[in-house]
């Protein structure tokens, strides 16, 4: 809808206490990848009172359902109750005034957000704004068992990336 403002979205999420990472394509630019991205890919922690924190957060994001048949997407109740009755491996692909957020319980080749939380990290994303960020073995098991088109062709990058952070977290920075 309008300018990508990834900063702005993770200060709302984190603002209204919602429990989540970052997964996809701007974690594995915060772990230091060269690729683009235009959305944040986030996985919430889907305990009640989560549910109710992401809804108000949703709500005062503007969030609406992405569709490429309305430009500014589709009215939805973002309440607990609907997010509750999604299935686990739902993707709601979500736009808002400030960008476009795709959500999901359970990415691909993952067991959710307690499965993601174990290995991720917390990085300041924005000033002021600490957020929990899937690790980048994480990232690639997710893009690999995706297996989309544009997963396929930033997976080599995001490999060569492990194999230089694996290199220099031992020592051997060649």
């Amino acid at each position: 809808m309008g300018d990508f403002d990834p900063a702005e979205m993770l200060s709302k999420l984190s603002g209204a206490g919602v429990d989540f990472l970052l997964i996809g394509g701007m974690a594995a630019v915060l772990h230091g990848d060269a690729g683009v991205t235009f959305d944040l890919d986030i996985v919430p922690a889907r305990n009640a009172e989560n549910l109710e924190r992401l809804a108000v957060a949703l709500r005062a994001l503007k969030a609406r359902i992405r569709a490429p048949d309305a430009p500014s997407g589709l009215a939805f109740d973002p309440s607990p109750e609907f997010f509750r009755d999604l299935p686990q491996d739902a993707i709601l692909n979500l736009t808002t005034p400030i960008g476009d957020l795709d959500l999901t319980f359970r990415p691909s080749g993952t067991a959710g957000y307690e499965d993601l939380k174990r290995d991720a990290i917390r990085i300041e994303a924005a000033a002021g704004v600490r957020i929990l960020v899937a690790s980048l073995a994480d990232v690639i098991r997710s893009k690999d068992a995706a297996n989309r088109e544009k997963d396929r062709t930033a997976l080599p990058r995001l490999r060569r990336l492990q194999e230089k952070s694996d290199r220099i977290r031992s020592g051997n920075s060649r």
